[in-house]
Parts: structure tokens; C-alpha cells; sequence
């Protein structure tokens, strides 16, 4: 059967700025490779999807994106083996998150192809970019934007599907601290908390940079409502070792549904792990911290894998965590990693090679 994108237009960049790249030293999100994936929606009909070299697209000043936010995005990773092999983690699950937030955004759906194919595309032309080596992989951006030029507030009738990629090592450096918000709130019930929409991290950046001039990296975002019930950390799902306990928050429509998370708690689980999905409240952590029976936080993310916390801040005290001989954040970031990079069997299926 004939791939949608076998007749793909593809212009190829004159010179691959690659040689100009140390893939060994690399800030997050911040080089891109050759080439990018774009394909728009116009009247109701996507239209034909090219790849073209990485660079500025026009855009009219009154694009909706611009002055209503409807924006989407997903992050992804592209994982090497040792023989250059290279593989997605769990694509589907990206595809699914992506359509579940344009859906709440009113845009339209996009069709599988464009998503997997595109990426697949993709990453054939610039599979030089996947950096080699431990934690590395190349980074994997696709948004989704409302284009028409009207200021009307309304939905978009134009849109703008695109896949971007860059080329990653590690998303944190040095040691995570995480403070407690309680006055500013992430995302509210009824609201778009679990759609990865733009403006969900617009509206994260003012309280999370108040938080770093006290020396914290990112927020611990609690409820709307009563601020006592934890919900999840900026760029991360949150997990808690309290005594013999492994938790983490339930999924309200206030939590993004990580890929991350999702992937934690099966390998947990299937290895013995009692790990629980509850409310977690500010006061049972605060007291745990106090009484010694707070042993790990630890974040999970495509960004940043499985990340420790070493302590949070409330109310101006900081509680830091034990640092332990063989911490559990450890031993799953270890077995996650396992299956990305092709070193374990993957009974689930989440592997998806590409090359």
C-alpha cells in the first residue's frame, strides 16, 4: 500500500550547519536541525505537507495565535542504541495527547499520518543530529498553531501543524529544589491544566521566577481551590517515597498525563512496587519531611527523564530529602532507560524504530 507521504515534497538544506554543532555541549532547546515538517490547514482541507530547511516562517501580525492562544504542543525523544539503531518511546501516546488538547482548543484533529509520518520523515533526513551516548537523544517538537488573519475572537479557520527538532542532552544541571506554590495557580477544574497548551506554561513562568531568586528551580503547583491538594511541578509529574509508600497525585483535569509517568508506574508496578495513585496533601508532606519519613521526590518527564528532588521550600523553611545509598528514582530511571536505548527487552511494545 502506498504511504500518504511517499510523494512528500522535501527541500533539502544547501549546508547542514551540523558541522558548526557540538553535539557533546549542548544547552536544552537550543539548536535545531536542517529541516522541519510543515503541513496547513486551510477551510476545513489539510493541505500538502512539505519539509523544508529550519528557519523563519511568515506570519501575519494577525494570526490568531497570536491574540487568542490557541497553541498545542508535544515533546517527544529519538533514542540511539549502540549499533545507530534509532527508536521513538510510546509515539502513540503523544498523537493521542496532542488530539485530546487540540479537541479542548477547538482545532481540528490531526491525522495520524502527518504526526508519526512526519517525525519519521524527519528524523530519516536528519538522523546525523541524534547525539550518541548515555541521556543523549534528539528532542522532538511538534506544534500545532491557528494561523487565519483575523482578530475576530473566534476560532481559527486556518491552522498550522509543524515538527521541529533539536538535538539534547540534559535538561536540568546541578541539584533541584522545588518550592511549594500557594498564592499563584497552574491550571483550575473545568480549565485546560491537562491539555499541553501554550499558555499553560505562559502563565507558569512569572510565579516560577519568583521562585528562583530563592534558589528554586521549579513550583510545586497545588489546587486552586484550598491549595493543599499537590498536583505536579512545572515540567514534571511528581512521585513521593513517605516510609514504606511510593505515591503520586491522581489524574485530574488539572494534570497533564505525562507518557513519562504512565511508563513509571507500569515498570513499578510489574517489578513489585506498591505504588499508589492518591491525594497528597501539603500538610501530610510537610509533617512526613519533619518526622524523617520523607525518603524521595523525584519528577518524571520526556524533558527530563526521571529527575531527583532534593528538597522542597514552604512557608519559608526548607525541608531537603535523605540522600540515599540506592534512591528508587534510581532503579526506575535505570530500567526506563533500558528499554529507550534498546539495552532490555520491551514486553510492552513501547518501542517504535524508526532506523
Amino acid at each position: 500500500m502506498k504511504d500518504v507521504l511517499d510523494d512528500l515534497k522535501i527541500i533539502k538544506t544547501s549546508q547542514s550547519r551540523l558541522p558548526q554543532v557540538d553535539l557533546s555541549n549542548l544547552t536544552f532547546g537550543s539548536v535545531f536541525s536542517d529541516h522541519m515538517f510543515v503541513v496547513d490547514y486551510i477551510d476545513g482541507q489539510w493541505q500538502e505537507p512539505r519539509i523544508m530547511p529550519y528557519g523563519p516562517l511568515p506570519m501575519e501580525p494577525g494570526a490568531k495565535v497570536f491574540h487568542y492562544g490557541q497553541a498545542v504542543f508535544e515533546g517527544m525523544k529519538a533514542f540511539k542504541d549502540e549499533q545507530g539503531n534509532v527508536f521513538l518511546f510510546r509515539p502513540e501516546m503523544n498523537f493521542e495527547r496532542i488530539n485530546r488538547s487540540a479537541w479542548r482548543l477547538a482545532m481540528p484533529q490531526i491525522p495520524e499520518e502527518f504526526f508519526m509520518g512526519g517525525i519519521k520523515k524527519l528524523i530519516e533526513l536528519d538522523k546525523d543530529w541524534i547525539p550518541d551516548g548515555e541521556g543523549a537523544s534528539l528532542y522532538i517538537r511538534p506544534v500545532y498553531i491557528a494561523t487565519e488573519n483575523q482578530i475576530a475572537a473566534s476560532v481559527s479557520r486556518n491552522y498550522r501543524f509543524m515538527i521541529i527538532t533539536s538535538p539534547a542532552q540534559s535538561y536540568f544541571s546541578g541539584e533541584v529544589k522545588v518550592k511549594i506554590e500557594k498564592r499563584y495557580t497552574r491550571a483550575c477544574h473545568g480549565g485546560v491544566g491537562s491539555a499541553k497548551a501554550a499558555g499553560n506554561y505562559a502563565a507558569q513562568f512569572m510565579p516560577t521566577q519568583q521562585a528562583r531568586k530563592e534558589g528554586y528551580k521549579q513550583l510545586i503547583w497545588t489546587d486552586s481551590k484550598t491549595h493543599e491538594l499537590i498536583e505536579e511541578s512545572g515540567a514534571m509529574n511528581l512521585f513521593f517515597r513517605i516510609g514504606d509508600e511510593i505515591c503520586t497525585s491522581p489524574l485530574y483535569d488539572t494534570i497533564l498525563p505525562g507518557v513519562t509517568r504512565d511508563s513509571l508506574l507500569t515498570l513499578g508496578r510489574d517489578h513489585g512496587l506498591d505504588i499508589k495513585e492518591r491525594k497528597i496533601t501539603v500538610t501530610e508532606l510537610v509533617e512526613a519531611a519533619e518526622k524523617g519519613e520523607l525518603k524521595e521526590i523525584f519528577g518524571s518527564g520526556t524533558a527530563v527523564t526521571v529527575l531527583p528532588i532534593v528538597g522542597f521550600g514552604y512557608e519559608d523553611k526548607y525541608y531537603p530529602t535523605p540522600q540515599l545509598d540506592n534512591p528508587l528514582w534510581s532503579v526506575l530511571k535505570q530500567m526506563l532507560m533500558d528499554i529507550q536505548y534498546n539495552r532490555a527487552p520491551d514486553p510492552y511494545g513501547w518501542r517504535v524504530k524508526v532506523l
